[in-house]
């Protein structure tokens, strides 16, 4: 299961072995300075937006890449489960992350909150 973890100034979206070989890739890594704001979806399929570009996306289940108009966003979602969003500034690599978590006012999402540069124009 995947899940976000916060390393020096760095916030990692980290990948089951399953996920690795599913969406192609080990982990994603952005700058928490790179950190627009956070927030819990309670309906998973809000958190989604454009269309799957890699990875694997069923009824239920979404992981990977998605492309849209503003951009590109790494999802780890799954049904029934809240949903950690993250959105990110244009200078990361994505426009959002967004997780599945099982508890997520935990201690990684205050972590977040309180880390955050975040005040750019």
């Amino acid at each position: 299961m995947a899940r976000l973890v916060l390393e020096d100034e760095d916030l990692v979206l980290r990948l089951s072995w399953r996920e690795r070989l599913l969406a192609r890739r080990r982990e994603v890594r952005v700058s928490v300075a790179d950190v627009k704001d956070v927030r819990i979806e309670p309906d998973w399929w809000r958190s989604l937006r454009g269309t799957p570009r890699g990875g694997v996306c069923r009824p239920g289940h979404c992981l990977g890449e998605r492309r849209h108009a503003h951009g590109r966003d790494f999802v780890a979602v799954r049904a029934d489960e809240p949903v950690v969003v993250v959105d990110l500034w244009p200078s990361a690599p994505f426009a959002r992350l967004a997780v599945s978590a099982p508890e997520p006012d935990g201690e990684v999402v205050r972590d977040i909150r309180h880390r955050r540069v975040g005040e750019r124009p």
